[in-house]
This record gives C-alpha cells, structure tokens and sequence, in this order.
C-alpha cells in the first residue's frame, strides 16, 4: 500500500509541476499586437532615383548550426553545437558581414539574444560592433523556456530578425503573420512576422523594404496564412507608387523551381519542400534568385558537399519598377551557417 501511495503522490506531483509550468508559460506568452512600431524617425535620409543600391540577406542560423551539425527537428539528434564552435561560427558570420560592409541594406534572420542555444550572447550587439549601420529589430522567438526534446531542452530563447541600412528610415514596424499552432504548441513556437522599413526618395514615393521569415515545420497552413498576408501587403504598397523588395528566408522554394535542382529531397524530419504557387504573384513581379546555388542545406546530417540534401529557401522578391541588375548566392559551403547568404543590386525605376 505504501508503494502505491508513494507513486500515486509522485504522479500528483509531477501532473501539478506540469500544469504549473503550463500556466507559467501561458502567462509569458509573448504576443505583440499586429502592428508594433519599432521606430520613426521625422527627418529620415532621402534616396535619389538614380542610386545603384545593393543588398544582402542571410539567416545566420543563430550561429550554432554550422557545417559540424545535425538538428533534432529535421531527423538528426543535436539540439545545440559546442560553446567554442558557436563563437568561431559568429567570428566568421561577423567577419563576412564586414566584408559586405559596403551594401546599403542587410537583412538578417535567426539572430539571438541571451538565448541558451546561443549561449547567452548577444549577437545583435557582437555584429553591429564594427558596423556602420543604423540597425532595427523585431522579435519573432521569445519564450522564457522551450521544453523540447526532454533529455536536454532548447530552454530559454529570445530571437528574431534584423535589417541594416546604410540610409535612416522613415518608419520601422513589426508586422505579425496571421496563423498560430493550438495551445499549448503556441506557447513554444516563433510568432513569424516580417519587419518593414520605409525610405522617401527624391521622387516621391517610398522604398519598401521588408525582411522575412516564414514557417517551417507546419502542415502548410500557417505558411499559406503568411503569404497571402504578405501578397495582399506588396500589392497595397506598389498601388501607391512604392517600390517593394521583401527578402529573407521563405521557408519554400520560388516558383516552378526544381525541388530536387541540388539532389533529392530527404523525406525524415518535421520540414517538407514545397513551390510557392506559379500565379502567387502577378507576372510582372519579380522572382530573384541565383539558380546554380542552394542557399540552405538540410540538418539530418553534418554537412557533407555532394552527399547532404541542398535547396533554395532565401531569395528576394521585387515589385515592377525596380529594375534588378545582379545577383549571387555567396557559395561559402555552409561552414558558419545552415544558409548561404544571397546578394542583389538595382536600381529605382522612375
């Protein structure tokens, strides 16, 4: 009888903690409203229509998924790279961003601050040190304690996208996507959301500058929620007479493009490729990407060139009157990062 009593009070035990942490992450929630101001400036910098202006976009992967790793949710079994490495991954992340330094625009996905993955750095602050740059950031991954997987737990995450620029804006705002996974899911994902920027130029009308990142590992659901927010957003933005560029990591490929372009698509982990819809958008705007190179390789594995599943996830969209006049994906084989960051210059169409 008394063992019984003993595991009918350490079951009670273990469902009240539980509950009790339920309840704790509940409260921490983090829900911003839809619309959240980061910044306004009322005397921004003014860009002139004949500028050639240059960008880079790159998920950083929060610098602890280098070449040396695999993830747990994409069918490997790590949930974080050692301290060491993830300092030498920032090092050269920081050190490629420097070289870059001459880009008007940089946009940045998958940066940490304080989060135990990261352990504890702050990567905003570590990489805006020798930038000259005026920086906003919004945050899409907060959660005081993520429970997964239980053996060693990702803990404690506060992250989410930056955007560079060379010019003041006039405006930075976080806007939330629609969509959210059923309670208690919510309490441990990323709250997806695209950062917008606004620069006057001397013609009038407002460069749009908007950074994102898009679901993962849903049913495409919340992506499909995601993207017709986004479509209905660009389309608003260019009937005024703006110009449009969103860049950033979609989490699907561009369309029409070959899944299977860099090798066959592994079917283990919670991630599934697929094509944004041929008629997304309308024909007149752009697709930017570099077609010869994956910007994103998959984690069931350490990184292993000609063997390791590739794709192309980060690209650029571009409304009509913005004529493109290159574009690269900076091939660095993974090493710092499981993303290629991807490159793109042009020009303001009067």
């Amino acid at each position: 009888m008394k063992l019984v009593k003993y595991l009918g009070f350490f079951l009670g035990t273990v469902i009240f903690v539980f509950a009790g942490f339920l309840v704790y992450s509940t409260i921490n929630w983090y829900n911003p409203p839809q619309e959240l101001v980061i910044s306004e400036n009322a005397v921004p910098d003014v860009i002139c229509g004949d500028s050639t202006l240059s960008i880079l976009s790159w998920n950083i992967g929060y610098a602890g998924l280098g070449d040396d790793m695999d993830f747990f949710m994409d069918g490997g079994i790590k949930v974080r790279d050692n301290q060491e490495r993830t300092v030498v991954n920032l090092d050269s992340i920081n050190h490629l961003l420097v070289q870059n330094s001459s880009r008007t625009f940089m946009l940045v996905q998958e940066i940490d601050l304080f989060s135990k993955r990261s352990y504890k750095m702050n990567e905003v602050d570590i990489l805006l040190k020798h930038a000259s740059y005026f920086p906003t950031f919004a945050p899409n991954f907060v959660v005081k304690f993520v429970p997964v997987p239980p053996v060693s737990p990702i803990g404690q995450v506060n992250s989410g996208i930056m955007s560079l620029s060379k010019y003041l804006p006039k405006s930075s705002v976080r806007y939330g996507y629609p969509g959210r996974f059923g309670w208690p899911n919510r309490l441990f994902n990323l709250r997806r959301c695209m950062l917008v920027n606004r620069y006057p130029t001397y013609g009038g009308h407002d460069l749009v500058l908007i950074n994102t990142h898009n679901s993962a590992y849903d049913d495409g659901s919340l992506k499909q929620q995601e993207m017709k927010c986004l479509k209905d957003f660009v389309v608003a933005e260019y009937a005024k007479g703006n110009y449009v560029i969103v860049g950033g990591d979609w989490n699907q490929s561009p369309p029409k493009f070959p899944l299977n372009r860099f090798g066959e698509i592994p079917q283990s982990g919670s991630f599934k490729l697929t094509n944004i819809d041929a008629d997304f958008m309308p024909g007149d705007w752009k697709w930017v990407f570099d077609r010869d190179q994956p910007t994103n390789r998959y984690l069931n594995e350490p990184y292993s060139p000609g063997k390791t599943s590739t794709c192309i996830l980060d690209f650029f969209l571009v409304s009509p009157n913005i004529e493109v006049l290159s574009n690269k994906t900076l091939n660095l084989n993974f090493r710092s990062s499981d993303h290629n960051p991807i490159t793109m210059s042009f020009k303001l169409v009067n």
